[in-house]
């Protein structure tokens, strides 16, 4: 069992940027597929980025690409999630999760932080 931690989450006009933290503990962290989902509120979860154990491969969902950069550092057992060019649309709780394969199916994520609110201002 992984244990997650999500911060960096806050409030940030348009335009802003925001990087997001996920730290991992209880289990081998670099041998896992990571990911970040969030929901908005009254909306349901939904995929934003992906990272191979190894870093080699990354996917975004479409809202994300091109703004958002996903990175991790096995040797800290940290997950991060840099956005760029954030908008009131992006507001949202953010998870960072583990995935039992490289997905951007919630289905195959089998361990989830609590969160971290971000709020972006127009």
């Amino acid at each position: 069992q992984v244990q997650l931690v999500e911060s960096g989450g806050g409030l940030v006009q348009a335009g802003g940027s925001l990087r997001l933290s996920c730290v991992a503990s209880g289990r081998t962290f670099n041998s896992d597929p990571m990911g970040w989902f969030r929901q908005a509120l009254g909306k349901e979860r939904e995929f934003v980025a992906a990272i191979m154990h190894n870093s080699s491969v990354s996917y975004y969902a479409s809202s994300a690409r091109g703004r958002w950069t996903i990175s991790r550092d096995n040797a800290k057992s940290t997950m991060s999630l840099q956005m760029n060019s954030l908008e009131p649309e992006d507001t949202a709780v953010y998870y960072c999760a583990r995935g039992k394969k490289f997905s951007d199916i919630e289905a195959e994520y089998d361990s989830w932080g609590q969160g971290t609110q971000v709020t972006v201002s127009s």
